[in-house]
Formats: structure tokens, C-alpha cells, sequence
């Protein structure tokens, strides 16, 4: 009897103890994370820039306060930030500002070095876009569409040529011809790659060429695209200063017999001979820029 009642109290302990594990509530089950939105794509390139150096900057805007700059291998997503004239978008390693100026759009792409001493990357340059008609005035009608680009010039289709030159007050200014010698037209924008050598075709690596878009007698010209037909010419400014940097230390001026060029853009180069003596360690080059008065002139 006893045996049998003690049998019966664990039958009812069991029976109580299921009963309370069935009345606790579960552990809440973890929901799988939210897949990730896919990037959105690029936004569409609203403008195309033509550097100093002949390169191009393209630039998106989605929307008023954001910017997409695509330069070399390189796009930045920038954000619009106070400037005192102009546009201004940054992020934390680049800024690119534009401000038109008589019918210009000029604009620059720096590194953010520090914020308050950016590094120039390129200067660029494109015509302002046209202002829309007021409400109610009649559209302008549509531009004739453009003719297809000629593909950049290549060394092996050029010639170099003396155009002219100028002197005054210690300055030198060379007008060089570059002519498409090849069968089929080609274009050029930008500046050339110079270099200048002695007479054994050594280079003098003591001489810099830097990029000007004006010399000592003339004012600058933004680049250009510049398309030339078989036998026509397009020209650059070479100048240079004859008198010795007797505060930096020279006395005389290094003696130079040709100068090398590449077309911008181009590995291939041509020559000329030219002899020049400058001084300071520089000489200036503009951009190439179209010479209808020699475009028709054949040459040897």
C-alpha cells in the first residue's frame, strides 16, 4: 500500500512538472537580416571638361546638393559646400569648384592635402551652358547634329614646322606648326609634351617645360579642341628668357639644339631642330590652337 502510494506522488510530480514547462512561453526566434540594396548605378555624366593637360574631367550631378567627378581611372562622390562665388562640392580627399567667367565655365579639381592648402590637379575649361528661354518665348531650334570626333593625333602622322617667332625685353616666343602629314583628319586638345635636348639628343633635364595658356606677347587661350584635315597645321607657343637668374646663381644659360615633342595624350614623339638658350630652368608652352593661315601650305 505504502509502495504504491509513493509510486502515485511521482507519477503526479512528472505530471506537474510537464505541465509547468509547457506553460513557459519560447525563446523568440532571431529574424534573418534585411538583404542588403544593391548600389545604385552612376548617375549620368551632364558635363565633360577639358583640362590643361589635355585629359577630361566628367561630371554628374543626381541632384543639386551631390556631384560625381570622374577623372583618369578615379570617380569621387562630392558633396555641395559654401564658396564664395561659384560651385563648390568636396569630400574628404578631393574638391572641385566651377565659376563662369564671360561665357566660360572655368573649374579646377585640387587634392585636399589640408583644408586650407589644396593641391591643383587640372584646371579645365567648357563653354557655359546656353540660358533657358523665359516662359512663353519661343525655343531656339535645335542644333544641326555634331559630326563624329576625329580621333586624336599620333607622332607618326606629324610634322613639326617653325611659324614665326618674336623677341623683346630679355623674352623669346616660337610659334611651332604641327601639320597632319597623315591620310586621315585628327584632333588635338590640350598641350604638348616638350622637351628640350642639346646636339647629341640628350635631354636637359635642368629644364622644365611648364604649361601657360599666355606668354610675353600674347593673351591665354583656354585649350580647345583643334581638328585637323590632311595637310593642315595647328600651332603652340614655346617662349622662353635669355638673361641669366643671377640671383638664383646662373650665369649662363644652358645651350639647347632641339626640342621634342608628343601630341597630348601621345607616347610617340617628333622633333625639330631649334636652337634656344634658356635660362632659369624653364620654358613655357601654350596650348595648341588652330592656324588657318598656314592650314592650306604644304610642306617638304
Amino acid at each position: 500500500m505504502r509502495r504504491n502510494q509513493i509510486v502515485g506522488l511521482g507519477l503526479a510530480a512528472l505530471a506537474l512538472a510537464a505541465s509547468a514547462g509547457c506553460g513557459q512561453p519560447e525563446e523568440p526566434v532571431t529574424p534573418p537580416p534585411e538583404p542588403t540594396a544593391p548600389i545604385a548605378e552612376p548617375a549620368p555624366v551632364s558635363a565633360t571638361w577639358v583640362c590643361d593637360s589635355g585629359l577630361t574631367v566628367a561630371v554628374a550631378y543626381p541632384d543639386p546638393q551631390s556631384a560625381q567627378v570622374s577623372y583618369r581611372d578615379r570617380t569621387w562622390v562630392l558633396r555641395s559646400a559654401p564658396a564664395a562665388s561659384g560651385a563648390r562640392f568636396v569630400n574628404a580627399e578631393v574638391e572641385w569648384r566651377s565659376l563662369t567667367r564671360d561665357g566660360v565655365e572655368h573649374a579646377t579639381l585640387s587634392r585636399l592635402v589640408a583644408e586650407d592648402a589644396p593641391v591643383v590637379l587640372e584646371q579645365c575649361s567648357r563653354p557655359a551652358p546656353a540660358v533657358a528661354p523665359a516662359p512663353g518665348a519661343a525655343a531656339p531650334a535645335a542644333p544641326a547634329p555634331a559630326a563624329s570626333a576625329a580621333p586624336p593625333c599620333k607622332g607618326p602622322q606629324l610634322k613639326l614646322s617653325s611659324e614665326g617667332a618674336d623677341a623683346g625685353a630679355g623674352n623669346r616666343v616660337a610659334n611651332i606648326g604641327v601639320q597632319n602629314i597623315g591620310a586621315q583628319a585628327c584632333s588635338l586638345t590640350g598641350y604638348p609634351g616638350v622637351t628640350v635636348q642639346d646636339r647629341q639628343g640628350r635631354a636637359l633635364t635642368g629644364v622644365r617645360a611648364e604649361q601657360s595658356t599666355a606668354s610675353y606677347f600674347t593673351q591665354g587661350e583656354a585649350p580647345a579642341p583643334v581638328t585637323l584635315k590632311p595637310r593642315e597645321k595647328a600651332a603652340f607657343e614655346l617662349a622662353w628668357n635669355v638673361m641669366p637668374h643671377e640671383g638664383e646663381g646662373e650665369t649662363t644659360c644652358p645651350s639647347a639644339a632641339r626640342i621634342r615633342v608628343t601630341a597630348p595624350g601621345d607616347t610617340s614623339p617628333v622633333s625639330l631642330d631649334m636652337p634656344l638658350t634658356p635660362c632659369g630652368g624653364r620654358v613655357r608652352v601654350s596650348p595648341i590652337r588652330s592656324l588657318t593661315a598656314s592650314s592650306s601650305q604644304p610642306t617638304n
